[in-house]
């Protein structure tokens, strides 16, 4: 374990109601065919209806297992790889992405290829696989050191490893494949071992994330907890044995609540009541005043006249409360508990959601640090909104990413749903203004091409919107393969394709 200062001062935005709180990060280290077909793209480097034929007609005659067509097939591939490069390279955004899932059906000969065939089809260059997800992992069931079951469970398929497969073929057509992954939320199947009932994060109504959010899948855990890092950074450092070109870390956060309780305004409403994040919170106390005001504040919600007064009994030796950057105010002597109770009060408000936040950047750096040594290209995904003060509170997500290391890829989820692309340029525009230079910021769409879904204008609409902020934004992402195909989708999910 090594230690290093973390300011959590910021003077942007809700930061400047913080006060200066310097905490600690820990570590755990541990070419035949048709030419005039193939070279037709359209203004977003897409291939055309023909090209696009061509190449699935020659996919289905190969896996008939026809030599030539096979030829043919792995020939136009390589050379619609090298058009795309071409393409891209002279044409906004340089990177295009599309999220994917992969399902058990995928290993079905020959349906991979087509599902990245019609990705490249689309002009995309990079592709985020989700490897782990809803408690699963995309590693072969007989290759799985990890905690959770692998996505593949079909008898006899205990030893194909989709991923690896998916990677390989990617690169065959010019795509970069990154591994996207859930980072804080670990799955129902988590929350079903006994022996990792103390990683959960819980509330201070005793609630764990299966109990407040809609779907009762989602089980987000304690950050601070030892076992909970061990058992990421073991799924990390298989995932990157597939050697993909990036990791992409997702639901970096605590748990978005609904109604009322989608804004923090009380100690109870925060996730900090399970054992690490409470030890971890103690130590932050500086002096014995500091840890018993931490203590009372922590078990009912706030500190009162007396208690303050009472501290100062049990220490007369000491100053003021102190803890991890609090800087009281300079004073000949210490002023009445009376005067001194709602400043504190306040102060330990701010330390504990602090405290909460910061647990989540220490994550990521112990998620993205095996990436990191093999110099793999990291992401961090995250809602602009998800960082905002609304009234007294906090957003209950308590995701700051505009703390994320500029180091990290930026993804935020630009989802605005107005109606037209304005809210959505807001949410990029918003992350541009506080974002560091040199950050490389990927916003992801949800949409599709060609026409407005679920009160969205179509992609080529919010692409236009925002490319007035090139050459700032590079990339663009769209959510997802399956609102493209939704019929090829579901398909794959449900074993319909032959």
């Amino acid at each position: 374990m090594s230690n290093r200062p973390l300011n959590f001062a910021r003077s942007i935005l809700f930061w400047r109601r913080l006060f200066a709180v310097v905490f600690t990060s820990s570590f755990l280290l541990p070419n035949l065919g048709s030419e005039p077909a193939r070279a037709q793209v359209t203004e977003y480097c897409q291939l055309s209806s023909a090209a696009a034929q061509e190449k699935e007609s020659l996919r289905l005659s190969a896996l008939k297992g026809k030599q030539d067509a096979q030829t043919r097939y792995q020939s136009i591939i390589q050379e619609q790889a090298q058009k795309l490069k071409q393409c891209r390279s002279r044409t906004w955004p340089q990177t295009q992405a599309l999220w994917l899932r992969l399902y058990p059906c995928d290993i079905q000969p020959g349906i991979i290829d087509q599902v990245m065939d019609r990705i490249v089809n689309g002009g995309y260059n990079q592709v985020y696989i989700e490897v782990f997800y809803d408690g699963q992992v995309l590693l072969p069931a007989r290759a799985n050191p990890t905690v959770w079951p692998a996505v593949i469970r079909t008898p006899g398929a205990e030893n194909i490893d989709i991923l690896a497969t998916a990677i390989k073929k990617g690169r065959q057509r010019g795509l970069k494949v990154y591994a996207w992954m859930f980072t804080t939320n670990f799955g129902y199947t988590y929350a079903q071992r006994p022996d990792r009932e103390s990683a959960i994060a819980r509330n201070g109504k005793g609630q764990t994330s299966l109990y407040v959010v809609d779907n009762g899948s989602q089980l987000f855990i304690d950050p601070y907890n030892l076992q909970a890092k061990r058992d990421y950074y073991k799924l990390v450092q298989e995932v990157l044995r597939r050697r993909p070109d990036g990791l992409l870390l997702d639901y970096v956060r605590y748990p978005r609540q609904a109604g009322s309780d989608s804004i923090a305004t009380k100690v109870s409403d925060l996730w900090l009541f399970s054992p690490a994040t409470q030890e971890a919170l103690f130590k932050r106390a500086q002096n014995y005043k500091g840890l018993d005001l931490i203590r009372r504040f922590l078990s009912k919600g706030f500190v009162t006249r007396g208690d303050v007064a009472e501290v100062d009994k049990l220490y007369p030796q000491e100053g003021e409360p102190l803890w991890q950057g609090r800087i009281p105010l300079a004073q000949k002597s210490i002023l009445p508990a009376t005067d001194r109770q709602p400043v504190l009060q306040w102060e330990l408000w701010q330390l504990a959601v602090a405290h909460a936040m910061q647990g989540i950047l220490d994550f990521v750096t112990i998620a993205s640090y095996p990436a990191k040594q093999q110099g793999v290209s990291t992401g961090v995904v995250f809602f602009p909104d998800g960082n905002q003060t609304v009234g007294q509170g906090y957003d209950s997500r308590l995701q700051p990413w505009d703390r994320f290391p500029n180091t990290l890829e930026w993804h935020p989820m630009a989802y605005g749903n107005c109606g037209n692309a304005s809210c959505i340029v807001s949410q990029v525009q918003r992350v541009l203004s506080m974002a560091k230079p040199g950050t490389q910021i990927i916003p992801a769409l949800a949409g599709q091409w060609g026409k407005s879904v679920s009160n969205r204008p179509s992609l080529e609409v919010q692409m236009q919107a925002l490319r007035q902020f090139a050459p700032q934004l590079k990339g663009v992402s769209h959510f997802a393969y399956s609102w493209q195909y939704p019929q090829n989708d579901s398909d794959r999910k449900f074993c319909r394709v032959k």
